[in-house]
């Protein structure tokens, strides 16, 4: 709950702190006047600087920089030289700083009651006044250091030139003439304000006449009447206002107002926004009192010492929802942060926390205290505290996922005007709002172009929000933080108190108490008017430290606060989970007293379409599991449901809070339960911080540190993804919309579940179960005869139901940062004429651009961006509303309402997809510049709109060949596909001998040429579009786009191989016998024989088919199909293989052998009977069964041939021998080469052998040759063939008559 969020030790005190508001970087100054930049978010230094005395670095590039300019010696010293002096103060400044800065006190000027410029919910930005660069401002008392934090370079303004008085402080001044640019004002040590510009770097004015002591503070801000004013607090204790108005242009100003203020000096001066109040001014001084002024009148309100007998040296205005009665933070010289609660009433002070408990112990030396000598609270983000002190920066989170004590009501159908209900103080309050912009918003803007160029439809025009707060009159039991949440049906508001612990649920009609009682975790159904809470017994309440001493009753306080947090955490080890119900009478009952849980005590409960609940883990844990755990940041005890996880500034029961959180070792102990059986229905999951469901109940998302999990729930729960949007606090659905507030942004998720199988699957299985209560009921009712069924005639629909990934899809819509303003160094450079070619001058290119727009959207201004500039985030914790009158509602904690715009084309036809409305999105398209609709149908067809998204007039070729795939017009993709492949005339038969068609052949050969390319490069899509019509049933766009296929595989290598086999097979399923034959050739020369065999089959033609198998070289199947044809090729073709089947068995590579291995192997070899035998080896031969042996003697009986395999071999299966002999052969493979004749000598090629010799015998290895031999073991060992399948003996055939003869 309160952590240490970064530290950085120091050897130095830390004596002077700023905070920018939309960076993380925080810049401090030590005792010893050393500067740095740190950012806290990473941990890193940006920048050094030594500033009193002269900083080497700096001087040495000045000097660097001049020297690259072509300046030559220096006139004088340079300023970078002159020492600078003790720091007086730090500060960036940029536009950000300055927007907000403006920001800050209009908008608490904006909450009197008599305020002339109500505030609007965003004004419109300033004009960029720094020019992209990032300002580090250093006052040190001899001089100014003004750093751009983005180039690196300097300006020193030194003192001299501000009549050479001491600087002791500066503010920047928000508003001034044209001609000024930034202006910054330094207090001098002789009372006098001087005002530098930042442009000309001349002393501009002075404020004199005001002060006698040298000034210590200055700030602007804002009065209710709109005027701005500077007050400045001096070492002679006034406080004096002069007019920050700069339209007259005088240069002595003389002051409005002035007070005494403080005994001693004043020491600092803070601006406080009051709620539903002018704002006031909080100074505090050295005579260490505190004093509060109110800006209508300037009379003193209350004046406090918040720590007696120490000064305080810092103040901050906080308004944290946590903490609602604490207005101000102030620090002195001990360990704590001190907060005052209710200052204008009791101003009792309080500890808020002790710092030496959040640093890690070996920080502080065992004999060294911890002193705080500066603080700050971040300006945008009140949940984070900086603190200077005498061992380093302390930066320290409170509780960043409290929210506001607001609950938004359902609006009534129809009505214009929306409703929450609040709690400030000890009452419950209406807020009415809605926008009182003429203009329908959720039209968008018809503006025109803007001077700039850029469509009115890219800038978000502020949206103006009125509203009024009621008084109700409906008193609320306690004032401490509260959390606010509605039933379903918005008729119920409950109000939990967790610290006191108490609840009340209130009917909204009369806002009566209809249930209450002793309760700190609560959470609402969102189906029904029912709720759960954890009823716990009343623990002692933490007393407070009144005034007094510090440290000691700092001690007793913390005791107590320990003693009550132990009695908390019994009381609840014993509490447990109630369900009531709230009926249309306005009566609870109790449904039931306790859920059937586990033992463990509860930390939280989630309302939604399940009730999840959050068990503490035992403390007694492995070891393994006792790491983990430490590692993350456990919950505290306090933990609140449905609207986040929130819990008091106590922490003595969350002992690990300091620990950044770490996701993955979170421990598994969070329960989801059905309202109905309040039986679990989940196994255990890791606890979320929040969880929100959608009304519809169809998604559900789980909040963790670092990111959102999303989940599908219909047709089943599905896990869709998760999306990394850290820390978020809270998040509101909107159909397939969420939109997720954080600390520093505000983004839409767009989500869809796309369509899985198992979604799918449940559905066939729910409508079968769903068909068989039907037909029981029917049963029932009228017995065996509602079993009888007549069958008509079945139509069978094939309908294609494609897939669809889940998609999320994550849009930022606001954010603190300014829009980044283009710096003058960056514009575009100017268009010169090169190599003849005629520039455009940027002058005409942007009329042009103008004209385009105007034309482009039919007389609508388009946007040319693809999503809106962000928008400026509300400042603060919030509460978002959701959507209402098209835009998004947001409540900060002073109870006052945002709209954000959703009206940009880029969310808005987002947006109506996600809600349903498709077709309103593609008309809401041409709003959007052309060049964004790619993305937009990329989005739509993801949310499941693909035959919606054709109709973007944008989209390319190519995904809209996608599109119309995907919703099944495939007229619509062949289209495309014609286009995209140029290829319109190809495959066109040429109809009659017209003299001028004959003349444009040339010019049509070379389109012929475009069109082979296009259909080559989109073949692939060619082919899926054969398919998906041969699917359907659309055999007229199969064809169409077979013909230019067919074209393509026409022209010689044109088509791969794959795709060629594609198509064979595709011609011939459709019948195309005469594009077959043109194609057979093709498909030879790429290689592929079986499909080339395959198609001349298809065609009748032997002769291709042989030719096929030949010249593919699968020279096996050639003489299969020979000899089953009875082809006078036969015996040609069988020499043919045998041929090559003898290369191959004397080119198998030998393993390599070392000289000594080799001799041995030659020893070992059988010796030849005589040298005769030496050059008479039997050669090679396969024959198909029944033929002859080619190498056949006279005189020699055959032998048994063992062929390969019967001729039933199908004749598509490849019938190559494999040569290597290691292979393990098996019955169905070919016979293995290297075959050993019966005396093991190496074979020759058959050729080699003399025909009359009568030992070159074919291949005749017995059956009982030894184990050795490579086809004994296959013939013995395969129970799988006959034997005689193997060994077809050529018992019938006759010897031939020219063998006899010879």
């Amino acid at each position: 709950m309160l952590r240490l969020r970064a530290f950085r030790p120091s050897n130095d005190k830390i004596v002077k702190i700023q905070l920018h508001p939309t960076h993380p970087w925080l810049v401090t100054a030590d005792a010893s006047d050393h500067v740095s930049v740190w950012n806290w978010e990473h941990r890193q230094v940006i920048y050094e600087l030594k500033a009193g005395g002269v900083d080497q670095r700096r001087l040495v590039g000045a000097k660097l920089e001049k020297l690259a300019e072509g300046e030559t010696e220096p006139k004088g010293k340079p300023t970078e030289a002159m020492r600078g002096g003790s720091v007086k103060q730090v500060s960036f400044y940029d536009d950000d700083v300055r927007f907000w800065q403006l920001w800050r006190n209009r908008s608490a000027a904006a909450e009197a009651p008599s305020a002339a410029t109500q505030q609007s919910s965003a004004f419109t930005s300033l004009a960029p006044s720094s020019r992209g660069r990032h300002f580090l401002v250093i006052c040190c008392e001899n001089k100014a250091i003004f750093l751009d934090l983005v180039t690196m370079r300097g300006r020193d303004v030194p003192k001299q030139e501000l009549d050479n008085r001491s600087l002791l402080c500066m503010e920047f001044l928000s508003r001034s003439a044209a001609g000024d640019g930034p202006l910054v004002a330094f207090g001098g040590s002789d009372g006098v304000i001087r005002v530098l510009s930042m442009i000309t770097w001349k002393l501009v004015r002075r404020y004199t006449g005001g002060h006698k002591g040298s000034i210590s503070c200055l700030m602007t801000f804002m009065a209710p009447s709109g005027e701005a004013l500077l007050v400045s607090g001096a070492s002679d204790g006034l406080l004096i206002l002069w007019s920050a108005d700069h339209a007259q242009d005088s240069h002595e100003l003389v002051p409005k107002l002035s007070l005494k203020a403080h005994d001693g000096g004043v020491v600092a001066v803070e601006l406080s926004r009051v709620l539903g109040g002018p704002p006031q001014l909080i100074t505090i001084g050295a005579d260490k009192t505190l004093a509060i002024w109110d800006t209508i009148s300037f009379k003193e309100l209350r004046r406090i010492k918040p720590v007696p007998k120490l000064a305080c040296h810092s103040v901050a205005s906080w308004c944290h929802p946590r903490a609602p009665n604490l207005d101000i933070l102030t620090c002195v010289k001990d360990s704590h942060i001190w907060a005052i609660e209710h200052p204008t009433y009791s101003a009792l002070t309080r500890p808020l926390c002790e710092l030496s408990s959040l640093i890690p112990p070996q920080v502080l030396a065992p004999n060294k205290k911890l002193r705080v000598y500066c603080m700050i609270a971040h300006p945008l983000q009140p949940h984070l505290v900086a603190t200077g002190t005498n061992i380093g920066i302390i930066l320290s989170e409170f509780d960043a996922r409290s929210l506001p004590a607001v609950a938004p009501l359902p609006t009534p159908p129809g009505g214009r005007e929306h409703s929450a209900v609040y709690i400030v103080e000890r009452e419950l309050k209406l807020l009415n709002f809605q926008l009182s912009n003429v203009a329908n918003p959720s039209l968008g803007i018809t503006g025109s172009i803007l001077e700039t160029g850029r469509s009115r439809a890219d800038n978000v025009e502020p949206l103006h929000v009125k509203q009024i707060k009621r008084h109700m009159s409906t008193p609320v039991p306690h004032d401490s933080y509260s959390v606010l949440s509605v039933s379903s049906s918005g008729k119920y508001v409950a109000a939990v108190w967790p610290d006191i612990p108490y609840f009340s649920v209130y009917k909204v009609s009369d806002w009566s108490v209809v249930d209450s009682g002793t309760g700190r975790l609560f959470a609402w159904d969102t189906c029904r008017d029912r709720f759960a809470l954890l009823e716990t017994t009343l623990t002692p309440r933490i007393p407070l430290v009144s005034k007094g001493g510090s440290s000691r009753k700092a001690k007793e306080a913390a005791a107590a606060a320990a003693q009550a947090a132990a009695a908390a955490a019994s009381a609840a080890s014993a509490a447990t989970v109630q369900v009531r119900i709230l009926l249309d009478d306005g009566t609870s009952h109790v449904l039931t007293r306790s859920i059937d849980g586990r033992n463990e005590p509860v930390i939280g409960l989630h309302g939604g379409a399940l009730l999840g609940v959050a068990y503490r883990t035992s403390r007694r844990i492995s070891p393994v599991a006792a790491t983990a755990i430490s590692t993350i940041q456990s919950m505290p005890l306090s933990g609140f449901g449905s609207s986040g996880v929130l819990s008091s500034f106590t922490t003595a029961d969350d002992p690990f809070s300091s620990k950044p959180a770490v996701a993955e070792a979170a421990p598994q102990n969070f329960q989801l339960y059905s309202w109905e059986t309040f039986q679990p229905v989940s196994g255990l999951l890791s606890q979320p911080e929040w969880t929100a469901w959608d009304q519809t109940v169809e998604y559900c998302a789980f909040a963790y540190h670092q990111y959102i999990v999303i989940s599908s729930l219909r047709p089943q729960y599905r896990y869709l993804g998760d999306v990394a949007i850290p820390c978020a606090t809270g998040a509101v659905w909107h159909r397939r919309q969420l939109f997720v507030a954080t600390p520093t942004t505000i983004e839409c998720v767009f989500v869809d579940a796309g369509v899985a199988p198992i979604d799918l699957e449940t559905k066939k299985r729910k409508e079968e179960l769903k068909a068989k209560e039907a037909q029981s009921r029917a049963v029932a009712v009228h017995g065996e005869l509602a079993l009888i069924t007549v069958d008509g005639p079945l139509v069978a629909t094939n309908e294609r139901i494609s897939l669809r990934p889940p998609m999320l899809q994550v849009v930022r819509l606001a954010s603190f940062q300014h829009a980044p303003s283009v710096p003058p160094f960056l514009t575009l450079p100017k268009l010169s004429k090169v190599d003849g070619e005629s520039g455009i001058l940027p002058k005409e290119t942007e009329e042009r651009k103008a004209s385009e727009i105007a034309v482009g959207g039919g007389g609508v201004s388009v946007a040319v961006t693809r999503f809106p500039p962000e928008q400026k985030r509300p400042v603060g914790p919030l509460v978002v509303v959701g959507v209402r009158d098209g835009v998004l509602w947001l409540i900060d904690r002073y109870m006052f309402a945002h709209a954000l715009s959703l009206s940009h084309p880029g969310i808005r036809c987002r947006c109506l997809a996600a809600y349903g409305d498709a077709v309103s999105a593609v008309k809401w398209a041409s709003r959007l510049g052309r060049e964004h609709h790619d993305d937009l149908a990329q989005f739509m067809l993801g949310m499941g709109y693909a035959t919606e998204a054709l109709h973007l007039p944008g989209i390319s070729k190519r995904l809209e060949f996608d599109m119309a795939m995907q919703s099944n017009d495939l007229k619509r993709a062949l289209q495309c596909l014609l286009t995209m492949s140029n290829s319109r005339d190809v495959g066109q038969e040429i109809g009659g001998t017209n003299v001028a068609e004959i003349l444009s052949l040339a010019a049509k050969q070379e389109n012929l040429v475009d069109g082979v390319q296009g259909i080559v490069k989109f073949a692939k899509e060619f082919l899926d579009l054969i398919d998906a019509a041969d699917a359907t049933g659309q055999a007229d766009i199969a064809r169409e786009a077979l013909k230019r296929l067919a074209a393509a595989g026409s022209v010689k290598g044109a088509l791969r191989g794959q795709e060629l086999r594609g198509l064979a097979l595709r011609l011939a399923n459709h019948g195309e016998l005469t594009r077959l034959n043109g194609l057979v050739n093709n498909l030879i020369t790429a290689g592929q024989g079986r499909e080339a065999a395959f198609s001349a089959a298809v065609l009748g033609d032997n002769a291709l088919m042989e030719k096929a198998w030949q010249d593919t070289g699968m020279l096996a199947e050639a003489v299969l199909h020979a000899h089953a044809q009875g082809r006078p090729t036969l015996k040609s073709l069988v020499q043919t293989w045998n041929r090559i089947l003898q290369k191959e068995h004397e080119h198998t590579p030998s393993i390599k052998t070392d000289a000594a291995a080799a001799f041995l192997a030659s020893l070992e070899e059988p010796k030849l009977t005589s040298l005769a035998e030496a050059g008479k080896k039997p050669p090679i031969e396969i024959l198909p069964p029944g033929m002859v042996s080619l190498a056949a003697s006279l005189t020699v009986q055959k032998k048994p041939t063992p062929a390969i395999q019967s001729s039933q071999q199908q004749p598509n299966k490849q019938l190559l021998l494999e040569g290597a002999s290691m292979a393990a052969p098996s019955a169905s493979a070919p016979l293995p080469t290297p075959v050993s004749g019966p005396d093991s000598t190496p074979l020759s090629d058959p050729l080699s052998a003399p025909l009359s010799d009568p030992l070159s015998a074919p291949i005749s290895a017995p059956v009982s040759t030894s184990v050795s031999d490579p086809i004994a073991p296959t013939v013995s060992t395969s129970p799988s063939e006959p034997v005689s399948d193997l060994l077809a003996p050529p018992a019938s055939i006759p010897t031939p008559p020219e063998e006899a003869a010879a």
